[in-house]
């Protein structure tokens, strides 16, 4: 029997990302994968109406007058219940807590709108605008697994994509959004495979 490979989504923004997620399993280009849940701390966040819209549990959980540890708590304990074997953070704007990275060692993704370790701590628009005050030839976009640093953990794979001379902020994130999408989907393909190995902070695709 075929082992589905559960999947979790932390997520407070839109989730474009997500969509790209989607398309890929019910196309069939992303199989033995389902989408168990996806949490926001955000209640109006658009992730979890883009959720709703395919028949995936969407979840809003309030991080008001909560620790950190004590929302993340909450948070495991609904991917305990699910199931979930990896979790992925798309637009996530809550830094996860020691007990929550150390539990879900190596089973955490996380996207960033460049190529680390370049421009790390910047967060959407603002790395794009970074870049091209910075005179950059190329950027791209990294999945890396989350550690207690901020975008420091082992990187799984980069995208990289061409700077235009006339290129803008706007068409740069869409470029770079693009390429996240597809990015997320070999990683979540690697990972289902077994494929990824972290030896001494380092990825080793198998």
């Amino acid at each position: 029997m075929v082992q589905i490979l559960k999947i979790a989504v932390l997520g407070s923004t839109r989730g474009t990302d997500l969509q790209a997620i989607i398309d890929a399993i019910e196309t069939g280009k992303l199989t033995d994968v389902e989408i168990s849940v996806v949490i926001s701390n955000k209640e109006e966040a658009y992730i979890l109406e883009r959720a709703s819209q395919h028949d995936i549990p969407a979840m809003f959980i309030s991080g008001k007058d909560k620790t950190r540890e004590e929302f993340d708590q909450e948070v495991m304990k609904i991917l305990d219940d699910k199931g979930v074997g990896l979790v992925l953070l798309i637009g996530y704007m809550r830094f996860i807590s020691k007990p929550f990275v150390d539990k879900w060692k190596n089973k955490v993704m996380n996207v960033h709108p460049s190529l680390l370790p370049k421009y790390a701590g910047g967060m959407d628009k603002g790395v794009h605008e970074t870049v091209l005050i910075a005179g950059e030839k190329e950027t791209g976009c990294t999945i890396h697994f989350v550690d207690e640093g901020a975008d420091t953990g082992p990187i799984i794979i980069q995208k990289v994509c061409q700077i235009e001379l006339d290129e803008t902020v706007d068409t740069l994130k869409a470029k770079v959004q693009k390429l996240e999408g597809e990015a997320f989907i070999e990683a979540i393909g690697l990972f289902r495979d077994g494929k990824i190995e972290v030896k001494e902070d380092k990825v080793v695709i198998k």
